[in-house]
């Protein structure tokens, strides 16, 4: 007998939890169209869809709504009340932490610029600047900033990163925000992972990237809208600022924004989390939630409650 709903919008992810209890059953909702059930226990949406989909469920009484990303800006004008929204903390950051890191080795080891000139058969070798021996500041320390630092180390780096307060954790000593004044003209690089939102809208603006050194690179792998674009594009083409990004503000960047062409730019779409990491992981976290929630326990990483 079934005594659990659970609905997620992919017959693969459904094929990845086919190992729930009998008495779970598993429905493959999209969210394009109305709920199959008035009654759904966990909720998945589709990875990267919520404005399109989250008004579908007024009027669903659902027991959880558990997000694919991490990132949950916007959600809370866009989730009807009577809903529980958990993010997908443990899902991305092993995911993002590789990409920070292969942005920023791509940068300081010039391979965008190899890889032109492998295009024209060229023989170009130029010297570039190493990971090892920089400075590095990492702009957010939750868990993609961890997984980033973790993933670091071995580089032979000189570390530190900048949260909303200060703290020594682990051995990494942690800045407040309003100590980036002093911390910003020792940087070589910054490492931005930091969600999106009020508090962090265009914290890397114009100031921000006239305190750092001439050379130095900004990695984004956090939200677009941590960088003033317009403050980048002018720095970037002075030739003072480096940066690799995997987001950016407008995002999709249009095909036209003198983003693309600034010497010195390194940009990804958006893609930290698109790797074949995050299918297990998923399949993960779900899993434990319907098992949490079985057992009368609290669902993990719920970070909005509008019941």
């Amino acid at each position: 007998m079934v005594t659990y709903v659970l609905s997620v919008p992919t017959r693969q992810l459904a094929d990845d939890l086919s190992d729930l209890p009998g008495d779970v059953e598993v429905t493959v909702w999209d969210m394009t169209v109305p709920a199959p059930r008035k009654r759904i226990d966990i909720v998945v949406p589709p990875y990267s869809s919520k404005s399109e989909v989250l008004a579908q469920l007024e009027g669903v009484d659902a027991g959880l709504i558990q997000s694919q990303s991490i990132g949950y800006e916007g959600v809370a004008d866009l989730l009807p009340d009577g809903h529980v929204f958990a993010n997908a903390s443990s899902v991305h950051e092993t995911s993002t932490a590789e990409l920070a890191v292969a942005l920023t080795l791509a940068s300081q080891r010039h391979l965008p610029e190899f890889v032109h000139s492998q295009d024209r058969g060229a023989w170009e070798p130029v010297l570039s600047e190493s990971l090892a021996d920089r400075r590095v500041l990492l702009l957010g320390y939750g868990g993609v900033g961890k997984a980033i630092a973790a993933r670091l180390r071995p580089f032979e780096v000189s570390l530190a990163a900048v949260a909303s307060r200060a703290r020594e954790e682990e051995g990494m000593p942690v800045h407040a925000l309003d100590e980036l004044p002093a911390l910003l003209p020792e940087t070589d690089i910054v490492v931005a992972s930091l969600p999106g939102g009020d508090a962090t809208w265009h914290i890397v603006d114009d100031a921000f990237l006239a305190a750092l050194p001439d050379g130095a690179l900004v990695v984004n792998v956090g939200r677009g809208g941590l960088i003033d674009t317009d403050a980048l594009v002018r720095h970037a083409s002075a030739g003072r600022i480096r940066a690799a990004l995997d987001v950016t503000d407008p995002e999709p960047l249009p095909a036209h924004h003198p983003l693309w062409s600034v010497p010195g730019v390194l940009i990804v779409p958006h893609v930290g989390g698109a790797s074949s990491a995050m299918r297990p992981r998923i399949a993960t976290l779900v899993r434990t939630q319907v098992e949490r929630m079985l057992a009368g326990e609290e669902p993990l990483n719920v970070v909005l409650d509008k019941r």
